[in-house]
Order: structure tokens, then C-alpha cells, then sequence
């Protein structure tokens, strides 16, 4: 029996059109796959229905893999690639398996030969980056920085300090409703002429992309408030 395919299938960063989003060729794959992975079932659901399914997904299966997965479990959907099904991977937003768990897929159908398929789709961490005015040519992206306030900073230290002496972009991503908080740590420890982007909101209606040295920031008194944001430093 042949082996499916895996297809990886962004999603827009927003509730905005699909089609300003992406590619017809995605469409046309997405109408063509009965069986997802996918972050959270409800937000795929309705991404599908978007996509111009609607009436179409009960006829669907769909099969979660979050943070909350058991890893064994997330590898385990495998099996329906190896069973001929062609399969399409969702993120919550954005391009799957970057900052998302669905890694764990990739990297079984990779242990098991599967031909990985990734489509053309929005990644914020890119669009920040090439929107920042930093060094794109020489990059990190770190994720999400410690909760605990102390350990933060210890944190945005040590990549400001590598930042500054390898000539490389850090980037940060946070939890919306942590947004400020990590601001704030940004503001307190890191040097005034550490270059700072702030990007929020990217491709949506409230867009915002600002970069200017920390010690511009402190002066603006800034607040992002609870909406997606990239944070990038250059020290």
C-alpha cells in the first residue's frame, strides 16, 4: 500500500480572508483531505468553513495534537499516513510545526519515509523580522522567555549580550496577556541602545511595527495589551 502524504497547511493570523492569505493551490489541497491534525478542533473547524468547506465538516476527521498531548499519541498519527491517507497539519496560526507542537508528526512521518509536503502560508516571526530593519541575514528565534520576573531578565541578558557580540537578531514571542510584563523586563534590562521591534497585530487591521533603542521606548510608555506580538532585539 502507498504511503500518504503529509501537508503542512497555514493558516491566516487573524480573522481575515483566506484568500489574502493564501494560495489557491491550498485551497484546492485542503478540499481534496478528509483526515486533520490539528492544534485545537473548534479553530480548525472554522478555518476550514472559511476556506469554503462549510457544510462539508461533519463529513471530516480530526485529530488533536496540542501541548496537552501525550508526545506518544502525536507520533502515533503516523499510522494514518502509513494506511495510504493523505493528511493535512493545522496550527492555531501561522506556519504548522514552527513554535507548535506539531513537530512531533513531522518527525515521525520523516522516521517513517512519509513524504512531507509544506505549503506557502504567513509566519509572523518572519514577517516581524523582515519588517524590524535588523539583521535578517543572522537570526534566533528563542521562543517564550521565563515567567518568573528575575529569570526573565537573566534571560534577555544573555541573548542581548550574544545578540551584541555575534551581530544576531533574538526573537521572543510571549503570551498575550504576559505582553506587557515582558515589555516591562525588556525596558529594565536591557541597555538604551539595544535596538527593540515590537510587532503586533501583523496582517490585521490594528498592525503595529515599531523599532527604536530601548531607551526611545522607556519615553513612549508604550502598552501592547493583550493581542499577538513578536518581539525582536539587536543589541
Amino acid at each position: 500500500m502507498a504511503k500518504g502524504k503529509l501537508y503542512l497547511i497555514p493558516s491566516p493570523l487573524g480573522e481575515g480572508s483566506v484568500a489574502d492569505a493564501l494560495p489557491p493551490r491550498n485551497i484546492y489541497i485542503i478540499e481534496s483531505l478528509k483526515h486533520f491534525v490539528v492544534e485545537e478542533i473548534t479553530t480548525a473547524r472554522r478555518f476550514l468553513s472559511r476556506c469554503g468547506l462549510k457544510g462539508k465538516i461533519e463529513g471530516l476527521n480530526f485529530y488533536e495534537l496540542n501541548e496537552h498531548t501525550d508526545p506518544k499519541v502525536g507520533a502515533g498519527y503516523v499510522s494514518l499516513l502509513l494506511e495510504g491517507n493523505d493528511v493535512g497539519l493545522i496550527s492555531e496560526a501561522g506556519l504548522p510545526a514552527v513554535a507548535d507542537p506539531g513537530s512531533i508528526l513531522v518527525a515521525a512521518a520523516h522516521k517513517e519515509d512519509v513524504q512531507v509536503v509544506p505549503l506557502v502560508g504567513p509566519s509572523s516571526l518572519m514577517m516581524a523580522l523582515m519588517s524590524s530593519g535588523l539583521q535578517g541575514q543572522n537570526f534566533a528565534f528563542n521562543g517564550y522567555l521565563p515567567v518568573k520576573e528575575e529569570a526573565r531578565k537573566a534571560k534577555l541578558k544573555f541573548y542581548e549580550s550574544h545578540s551584541r557580540k555575534m551581530n544576531q537578531s533574538q526573537i521572543f514571542i510571549e503570551t498575550p496577556y504576559r505582553n506587557d510584563s515582558l515589555l516591562a523586563s525588556i525596558m529594565e534590562a536591557c541597555s538604551p541602545s539595544t535596538m527593540l521591534t515590537v510587532a503586533a497585530d501583523i496582517s490585521q487591521p490594528a498592525e503595529f511595527i515599531k523599532t527604536m533603542p530601548v531607551g526611545l521606548w522607556r519615553k513612549t510608555g508604550f502598552k501592547i495589551g493583550k493581542r499577538p506580538c513578536v518581539f525582536i532585539i539587536l543589541g
